[in-house]
């Protein structure tokens, strides 16, 4: 299907996925956080923790993996339980890392906050010069049926969702051969 809203046949349940390309930017991060909001909405999940999760990560995104041309990617998947949060940028080269920041500092706490509100986390490079930040969150419900709401167009690059439950910090499966993470 061409649709970024799709549902696939799974045994267990539906897969639900959403992708789309956004510039580096400040106003890219603020519409990554909307767009998802909008998403998370029409698949009748609850908003938070996942919409302050892809603020984070969107903004980290922006600022810390930002080359100027170049767009982040943000990717919103269920399969079964989980919800799967995914940014990839184009600073391989510049892996995260969680750090304690003062009372004072006016940043540093981004990852702390994801690492608290998702239940695994982790950062795994990609074909270079790419890198992928992902959280996971456990849904306590199943899912509704999903609502004919708006479908947006083609996605850039699908991928492949995992099939079972990662252990914290494990590292996601790597697309299949012959598939990028996105055109650039």
């Amino acid at each position: 299907m061409s649709d970024v809203n799709r549902q696939l046949p799974q045994p267990g349940g539906p897969v639900r996925n959403f992708s789309v390309l956004l510039s580096a930017t400040p106003r890219g991060a603020r519409l990554a956080r909307l767009l998802a909001t909008e998403q998370l909405r029409t698949w009748g999940l609850p908003l938070d923790p996942a919409q302050l999760i892809v603020a984070e990560l969107a903004n980290n995104a922006a600022t810390h993996g930002r080359v100027p041309g170049r767009s982040f990617r943000l990717l919103l998947y269920v399969v079964g339980r989980t919800l799967r949060i995914e940014v990839t940028d184009t600073r391989g080269d510049r892996l995260p890392r969680r750090r304690s920041a003062g009372p004072i500092e006016e940043s540093g706490r981004g990852l702390t906050l994801v690492a608290a509100l998702a239940d695994r986390w982790g950062v795994t490079p990609c074909l270079p010069p790419r890198k992928t930040v992902w959280a996971e969150l456990t849904l306590a419900a199943p899912l509704p049926p999903e609502h004919d709401g708006p479908r947006s167009g083609r996605t850039c690059a699908p991928q492949e969702p995992p099939t079972e439950e990662k252990e914290p910090r494990q590292a996601p499966p790597l697309p299949p051969a012959g598939q990028a993470h996105s055109r650039e």
